[in-house]
């Protein structure tokens, strides 16, 4: 699958089916998510995988909007350092789970990240996983074979996209 069609395709997964995961699998996401670029190249990233049922039950009970979590094989949780990267670490962390999900895709894994950082959230399930505090949480990733194949729309370009100037959608005559 090229590029495009695996933006193009993705979509988020909540139901999973019971099959695991392997390690090269998770790792294979893992990799792709660490050659995000990042600003000045401080990779101010680090993930936790979390395959323990009990412990994806509670993150699940956690974080309401993301209830599937106990019934996905194995659930990432995307860390992030403001220490490396105090202005990016966000954003940085947010492209290498961009990273994640389209590698995911493109081997038939489905994903759904779910935001956590500056949430109720993220305190509770900081404590669950033993994160230190420096780190923040940015987001979880439920990671599994997918048991249902949604489908979804987007604005069209024209709605968005804006040329040389906020509100000019001519494109501009020189290209």
């Amino acid at each position: 699958m090229d590029v495009i069609e695996a933006i193009r395709s993705r979509r988020s997964i909540r139901r999973y089916k019971p099959d695991p995961v392997r390690d090269d699998e998770i790792l294979s996401c893992l990799e792709a998510a660490r050659w995000a670029p990042s600003a000045d190249n401080f990779q101010p990233w680090e993930f936790l995988v979390v395959r323990d049922p009990e412990t994806r039950r509670k993150l699940a009970e956690i974080h309401t909007d993301g209830r599937f979590m106990k019934d996905s094989p194995v659930v990432l949780v995307v860390l992030t350092d403001p220490n490396r990267s105090p202005t990016y670490y966000h954003g940085d962390a947010a492209v290498a789970t961009q990273n994640l999900l389209l590698a995911a895709h493109s081997m038939g894994l489905g994903t759904c990240w779910m935001g956590v950082m500056d949430s109720a959230f993220e305190k509770p399930i900081k404590k669950l996983l033993g994160i230190p505090g420096n780190l923040r949480v940015l987001c979880t990733v439920s990671l599994g074979r997918p048991a249902e194949r949604p489908v979804s729309s987007r604005k069209s370009l024209e709605s968005i996209v804006h040329w040389e100037r906020y509100g000019f959608k001519g494109k501009s005559s020189s290209h």
